[in-house]
């Protein structure tokens, strides 16, 4: 089957080819944990891990994706010939690409195997809070009360209101003055999982409530360093655990939060990036696009643009914090700018999702007065594309779904019917399909004429 869908591939490129087009390409960061290459060779990969993504504004208690990390030093010992098979394979087909979650060659979020948010995670490789930092800091270190979940009576009665008591006496350990401990059945996220498939009776919010309780840590240990080296749980201070300490403990431990992600790993994660990426670069021809959202490190700007790979800029996704939105106006020339991404929704959905956001946007960004629509009309997709097309990046890529958005004729009903992915839920299936036939999207004159105009004036045809 992958050869016959290889020969068809080459055959759809040549053609591409043929005229005066070129094809971008897509690397996935990870790999399929049952997949032939993890089969194959084991020893690259990180089978007792699963790579993910911290918290953000589009999955609250991050994301899981399931497959194994990378074992960076095997593959560096052998001049990380795997990825350079890759990059040769990929350049049959393609003349770009995208390396999805690029940030995943400086750091990536490792989740072990027992838990099943991605907020249990950690970065790997990542120098971790040494046990007498605390003690510096005038904190009287207490391993169980920050490294076990806390769990008292009131978080109990919070989190479960009338099955409070059902939950203490099913699923916790009493530990005297009023506070509990996780049955040892049910200590880790995936031993809940499994007695709840196991008793689909249960009501299905209790699952994720419990998974709240056996989150809520202030720190990890480091494996095999004997309690002395730690990593923060991220969102720490939006945890009841922390929460419930005193003043002065809260102050310090932030302090040390805001060090451990923000301060102490920059140069040592750029040391990381650059033992991997010029190689990987100087292996292939094609051009080299970074996927750079979420989390990012103050050094990944850097060593992007020394690198020569471009970068991602998303109108709703602004790299500046003080910033709500980015315009495509202010996008470096080694950039790809766009919309949206199959990550998310489309312009349309996004437009009807937040009308405080969506009247922002109409404001600032589209430059209009008064209230904004609450559908998004054609013109507005239109107006969206527009500043797209006119921004100084090399490159400016749409969903076809935010091009057929510009149409009334063409768009779906529902904008809802848009989106590709939902990357907050691991059960989420890709099954979107363009709801148009590409023969009669090439009968649509009235859309493919003003599309062409929009590209000619703008230079980008």
């Amino acid at each position: 089957m992958q050869w016959h869908l290889h020969l068809q591939l080459k055959d759809a490129v040549d053609y591409a080819h043929s005229q005066g087009l070129v094809v971008k390409g897509d690397i996935p960061i990870g790999i399929y944990r049952y997949s032939c290459d993890a089969w194959q060779q084991p020893e690259l990969y990180n089978m007792d891990a699963q790579a993910g993504a911290p918290p953000d504004d589009f999955a609250i208690k991050g994301q899981n994706w399931g497959f194994p990390t990378y074992n960076w030093q095997r593959m560096q010992a052998d001049g990380f010939a795997w990825w350079k098979q890759r990059f040769a394979q990929m350049s049959l087909y393609f003349d770009a690409f995208r390396i999805d979650h690029i940030l995943g060659f400086f750091r990536i979020w490792s989740i072990p195997l027992h838990a099943v948010q991605g907020i249990m995670g950690r970065f790997v490789p990542c120098l971790p809070v040494y046990i007498n930092e605390f003690s510096e800091r005038g904190i009287w270190f207490n391993y169980d009360r920050y490294c076990k979940p806390f769990i008292n009576d009131e978080i109990v009665n919070e989190f479960f209101g009338d099955q409070a008591e059902y939950v203490r006496q099913t699923f916790l350990n009493s530990i005297g003055f009023g506070q509990y401990a996780m049955q040892p059945d049910f200590d880790t996220q995936r031993k809940v999982e499994a007695w709840f498939r196991e008793n689909p009776e249960a009501p299905a919010w209790m699952e994720g409530k419990l998974f709240d309780l056996i989150s809520n840590v202030i720190l990890f240990e480091e494996p095999g360093s004997e309690g002395t080296q730690f990593h923060f749980r991220i969102a720490m201070e939006s945890t009841r655990s922390f929460q419930w300490l005193d003043p002065h403990v809260r102050s310090q431990l932030s302090e040390l939060y805001v060090n451990y992600y923000f301060r102490r790993q920059d140069a040592f994660w750029r040391t990381q990036a650059m033992q991997k990426l010029p190689a990987l670069k100087a292996s292939t021809d094609m051009l080299i696009c970074g996927e750079d959202l979420g989390m990012v490190p103050d050094c990944v700007p850097g060593v992007m643009k020394d690198l020569g790979f471009l970068s991602l800029e998303i109108q709703r996704m602004p790299k500046d914090p003080k910033k709500k939105f980015f315009h495509p106006a202010d996008a470096p020339y080694l950039s790809v700018v766009t919309p949206s991404t199959h990550d998310m929704s489309t312009i349309r959905g996004w437009w009807e999702e937040s009308p405080e956001n969506t009247q922002q946007f109409y404001n600032e960004q589209l430059g209009q007065s008064g209230n904004a629509p609450f559908y998004c009309e054609p013109w507005i997709n239109r107006a969206i594309i527009t500043q797209h097309v006119y921004s100084p990046a090399m490159w400016s890529i749409f969903q076809i779904q935010d091009l057929l958005g510009s149409s009334a004729a063409l768009r779906r009903q529902d904008p809802n019917e848009e989106r590709i992915n939902v990357p907050a839920n691991p059960k989420h299936y890709w099954r979107y399909r363009v709801h148009i036939a590409l023969e009669d999207l090439m009968k649509a004159d009235e859309f493919n004429a003003d599309l062409r105009l929009l590209l000619h004036s703008s230079g980008r045809a």
